[in-house]
């Protein structure tokens, strides 16, 4: 068999894209497998720059896709990280209404939690917060046991190692960017910048990339990829004596995001954050990076507009945090009250691939255009590092059906 040939071709090494080749290497041991990443390393965008929580499944609609697949995604991630030992930790979390006005959509996430089973959850007092959290003050609260922290670039690593044990055909190529397709009867050359592969199917995950990966392949889609940058802060020596795990506020339900944070971290010290600002280039890791390119699609797209014009305040807001830490801090505050400035100093960022329609509504669900033996996964919704194995298992069920291999 020639050496370049595999059964499925996977673009994009984040750990969605790991997942599914995972998934497909349990489901189908037989069929060779080959993973290309355009980075020198997997996991190199969202997967390692986002907070590191292993999500419960409070949030999200009783009975959606989101809602169970983060459950029983969050399980089975348990029980994988147990089985292979990667270091993480069920601390639990607290969400944390301080205003009367937050208290109603307190109670609509405690019941969305209750409707999807999210095991141990229970309304807590302002005592109680402050027993869990000293230094938090906050009304009402919710305390959510079943919330963890983990890294999620080491489970992505896991999952390079075991794609590639099960299947000595299969590999995971770093640093293979796929520029082009070249459809060949009933396969398809997938080429890169270092060579060409050939294969029957192919699959992209590519996240930040997702829909220019799509365009490549010369397959239609109705939505664009929008980066919106989360900035970080570190707790510092002082201050990190001030929060004990995780500390969330109540989300604001007109907007997509959960609102900035508290956040142990497994491998030491304490973020907050992120806001969510607009980004002028997707893969840019600063305040002030600009691409031309990014720039220019992402307003040549209407449906940014017409998100902007929805939460044209809302932004305004974030990026008034993105450059004042006075800014910043008054928001964390809210929950900590006592935090001074000395407590907090900046620290990284992460840039969140937002999926959006033509009516700039952001896509809450799966989004994945067939086409031939290709099919191209737009949006993997959030949280799609705590649902990575149940996503990968979608998708790969997904890939089964529409290209009916056994």
């Amino acid at each position: 068999m020639n050496s370049t040939y595999y059964d499925i071709i996977i673009i994009g090494g984040g750990i969605v894209g790991l997942a599914t080749a995972y998934k497909i290497t349990l489901q189908n041991p037989n069929k060779s497998i080959l993973v290309l990443e355009k980075e020198n390393e997997v996991a190199a965008h969202q997967t390692s720059h986002n907070s590191g929580v292993i999500h419960s499944g409070i949030y999200y609609k009783p009975g959606s896709y989101k809602a169970i697949n983060c459950v029983s995604g969050r399980r089975e991630l348990v029980e994988f990280a147990k089985q292979y030992q990667i270091p993480h930790d069920i601390c639990g979390k607290i969400i944390v209404a301080t205003q009367n006005s937050e208290l109603a959509h307190l109670n609509k996430v405690f019941n969305n939690g209750k409707a999807n089973d999210v095991e141990g959850i229970e309304m807590i007092s302002a005592q109680q917060i402050k027993e869990i959290e000293p230094h938090c003050v906050g009304i009402s609260g919710i305390w959510v046991p079943c919330t963890g922290i983990i890294d999620y670039g080491d489970v992505a690593r896991k999952y390079v190692e075991l794609i590639q044990a099960k299947n000595n055909n299969n590999k995971v190529l770093t640093s293979y960017e796929v520029v082009g397709f070249e459809k060949k009867g009933d396969t398809t050359d997938v080429i890169t910048k270092k060579g060409t592969f050939n294969a029957k199917y192919i699959i992209s995950c590519a996240g930040l990339q997702a829909d220019r990966i799509t365009h490549k392949d010369k397959v239609k889609t109705d939505s664009a990829i929008v980066g919106f940058r989360g900035d970080y802060y570190d707790l510092t020596e002082k201050g990190k004596t001030k929060v004990r795990n995780l500390i969330y506020p109540v989300p604001n339900p007109q907007f997509p995001f959960l609102g900035i944070h508290f956040t142990r971290m497994i491998k030491g010290g304490v973020e907050c954050g992120p806001n969510a600002v607009f980004v002028f280039d997707r893969e840019g890791y600063s305040k002030t990076a600009f691409s031309f390119k990014d720039t220019v699609e992402a307003f040549s797209f209407k449906g940014t507009w017409k998100f902007f014009a929805k939460h044209w305040k809302f932004g305004l807001d974030e990026y008034r945090g993105a450059f004042s830490k006075s800014f910043f801090l008054k928001r964390l505050r809210t929950l900590i009250p006592d935090l001074q400035a000395d407590d907090i100093e900046p620290s990284r960022c992460g840039i969140r691939a937002m999926a959006l329609s033509e009516q700039g509504n952001m896509l809450d669900d799966f989004k994945i255009e067939f086409k031939g033996n290709s099919m191209h996964v737009i949006n993997s919704p959030s949280p799609a590092a705590t649902a990575s194995l149940a996503y990968g298992n979608e998708i790969a069920t997904q890939a089964k059906t529409h290209f009916k291999f056994d």
